[in-house]
C-alpha cells in the first residue's frame, strides 16, 4: 500500500515501544505457526491433539478435558476486553466499537465452547497457554493501542462503520459453521464426518473463512497498524490451519470431494 494511502487509512503509529514489538511479533510468530502447522508441527487441540509425539517441555504431557482447554484459550481474552470499559473510561465511538466488539467476539467464543461444540478429544495445555497468552495480550495490545491513538488526527478515509459489518458478518458466519459442526457428531461420539451446509460445499474451513472477517472487521474499526499486524498474522495462521485441515479429511475419507478447497471458496 502506497504511503500517503497508508496514512490516509491508518492512524500514526503510537510513541510506544511495546506496540511496535508486538506489531512485529505478531506477525511473524503467527506466520510461523502457520508454516509449522503445515511442516506438521501443530498446536495440539481439536482433531490434532495427539498429532505431536515429542514433548518439549515439563507441560507438554498434561491434557484438559476438551471444555476446560478450550475456555482456557478464550476466558483471559474476554477478561481483558471487559477490563478495558473500566481501566481506558474513554468517551470515543471508534473506542468503545473496538472494545465491544472484541467483548462480543471472546463472549461468542466462551459461548460456543460451554453450550454449542462437541469434543471428541483432549486439549494439552502446553498448546492451551500458548494459544490463551496470545489471545489475551493481543487484546490488550490492540486496545492500548487505540487508546494511544485517541489524541491522533482522524484518519481521512473513515472505515469505523465498514468495520462494523465486515465484524457482523465474520461472527454471524463463524457461528453458524461452528453450529454446523457441532450437530454433525451425537453427544459422547468421536467419529468424524465430512461436514456438508452453508460453505462447506466449497471450502473445509468456512468458520476460519468468516474468522477473517472478523478480525478484518478489528482492523477497520480501529484503523491502527497494530490491528492490522494481528490481522495479517492470524490470515497467515488460518492458511496453515486450513491446509492441514483439508490434507487430514482427504485421508480420512476416500470420497472426500476434490473440488472443496481449504479456506477461500473457489481460490485456496
Amino acid at each position: 500500500m502506497p504511503i500517503p494511502l497508508l496514512s490516509a487509512v491508518f492512524f500514526p503509529p503510537p510513541p510506544s515501544t511495546f506496540v511496535t514489538a508486538m506489531s512485529v511479533i505478531s506477525v511473524v510468530s503467527l506466520a510461523n505457526a502457520g508454516l509449522s502447522e503445515i511442516r506438521g508441527k501443530h498446536l495440539q487441540y481439536s482433531k490434532f491433539w495427539n498429532a505431536n509425539g515429542a514433548k518439549s517441555s515439563p507441560l507438554a504431557g498434561i491434557k484438559l478435558s476438551g471444555k476446560a482447554g478450550m475456555a482456557l484459550l478464550y476466558v483471559p481474552a474476554l477478561v481483558a476486553a471487559l477490563a478495558s470499559f473500566v481501566v481506558y473510561p474513554v468517551e470515543d465511538v471508534r473506542f468503545l466499537l473496538i472494545c465491544s466488539a472484541l467483548a462480543l467476539h471472546f463472549f461468542k467464543r466462551v459461548f460456543e465452547v460451554l453450550f454449542i461444540h462437541k469434543y471428541s478429544s483432549k486439549v494439552m495445555l502446553e498448546s492451551a497457554l500458548v494459544i490463551s497468552l496470545s489471545y489475551s495480550l493481543s487484546t490488550a495490545t490492540m486496545i492500548y493501542c487505540q487508546y494511544l491513538s485517541k489524541d491522533f488526527p482522524e484518519p481521512s478515509i473513515n472505515l469505523m462503520y465498514a468495520g462494523v459489518v465486515a465484524f457482523l458478518i465474520g461472527i454471524c458466519g463463524n457461528f453458524y459453521h461452528h453450529y454446523l459442526l457441532s450437530k454433525l457428531r451425537e453427544s459422547g461420539s468421536k467419529e468424524y464426518k465430512i461436514p456438508q451446509g452453508g460453505l462447506f460445499s466449497l471450502v473445509i474451513c468456512p468458520h476460519y473463512f468468516f474468522e477473517i472477517f472478523g478480525f478484518l472487521g478489528f482492523t477497520l474499526i480501529s484503523q491502527t497498524l497494530y490491528a492490522l499486524s494481528f490481522t495479517m498474522g492470524t490470515i497467515f495462521y488460518l492458511m496453515g490451519r486450513s491446509y492441514v485441515t483439508r490434507k487430514w479429511y482427504a485421508s480420512k475419507f476416500e470420497d472426500f470431494p476434490k473440488h472443496i478447497k481449504r479456506l477461500i471458496p473457489y481460490v485456496y
